[in-house]
């Protein structure tokens, strides 16, 4: 299990330092100047001074390596757009925010999806498993925004519940989290669903039914356990997925949270910014991806085994 893990870390650094120098490259072939993009009309010895005080007068390769060095030891430099705030401020401040509507999304359509992926696939074929159905296709083919739109149509004109757009309470999150966690709920209960179906159809599980061994202690002690692997693999490439919704579910509702200030960023040419919320959401998605291989590894210890050969 120590050296699976250890492995897995290696792999993890290595995928991390290839996103991060593919992305410094790529932002900075971006056509546009980062210094035009922050002050408009600026006097040419101004701008000289700028981009000296940036590094952005030196060699790529040589930015390259002195970003590499700030990230070693954790900084990960100075905002362009914000001048005087620290990107690391940036992203410390707003991340909980971010964080809680993701994860509560996340949280939400994994339970639920689960649930109704259980239901389905019990009750195969009847209205409950179609109407389960029609809705997961729904949810996987709606676009965010367009959901997001017709929420806040009804929601916030037609019946003034909650609030349009901005942040503050408990009731700023309600629609935020419904668009998000729409799409998880959906590939959840299709994926669960096709697993129960799966194994319900292994030997063991008609040999527990011939002894007769109750519905409900084949589900809990036998399905539930091996049906599960699937979609705990899945839950790794959730949290991208989740975050990728984020920029648009944060743009729409106004949220400050870091998909809108990752979109800003883009916009302004904030090179710093980009490459610390990179940084960030690649960090996050890759431990989770380890996170969950130890846990399935865990659950299914011939999963490891296999990956060990």
């Amino acid at each position: 299990m120590l050296s699976y893990s250890i492995k897995r870390i290696g792999y993890m650094l290595i995928v991390t330092f290839v996103v991060i120098t593919i992305t410094f490259f790529l932002i900075h072939m971006i056509p546009g100047d980062p210094i035009q993009a922050m002050v408009q009309d600026l006097p040419e010895e101004t701008r000289g001074v700028y981009l000296k005080v940036y590094g952005f007068d030196q060699p790529l390769y040589v930015q390259y390596i002195k970003y590499m060095k700030q990230l070693v030891v954790g900084d990960l430099g100075q905002s362009l757009r914000y001048p005087g705030r620290t990107v690391s401020h940036i992203i410390t401040t707003y991340a909980p925010i971010s964080a809680a509507v993701g994860g509560i999304a996340l949280a939400i359509g994994f339970v639920v999806g689960i649930i109704l992926g259980v239901i389905a696939a019990l009750k195969l074929n009847r209205w409950s498993d179609r109407t389960i159905m029609i809705l997961a296709l729904a949810g996987t083919t709606l676009p965010v925004f367009v959901a997001a739109t017709l929420l806040q149509y009804v929601l916030t004109v037609v019946w003034p519940i909650f609030p349009t757009t901005g942040w503050g309470g408990i009731e700023y999150m309600v629609l935020p989290v419904i668009c998000m966690c729409a799409d998880p709920i959906a590939s959840y209960a299709r994926y669960m669903r096709s697993s129960v179906l799966d194994v319900t159809n292994q030997d063991y599980i008609l040999t527990a039914q011939a002894k007769g061994v109750s519905d409900f202690r084949i589900v809990t002690h036998h399905v539930l356990r091996n049906s599960l692997i699937p979609c705990l693999t899945m839950l790794g490439t959730s949290v991208s997925g989740i975050f990728a919704g984020s920029f648009i579910v944060e743009t729409i509702f106004a949220i400050p949270g870091l998909g809108s200030y990752f979109i800003s960023a883009i916009n302004d040419r904030d090179y710093s910014m980009v490459l610390g919320l990179n940084v960030v959401f690649t960090g996050i998605y890759i431990i989770t991806v380890l996170l969950t291989d130890i846990v399935i590894s865990i659950v299914d210890p011939r999963i490891r085994f296999e990956k060990n050969i």
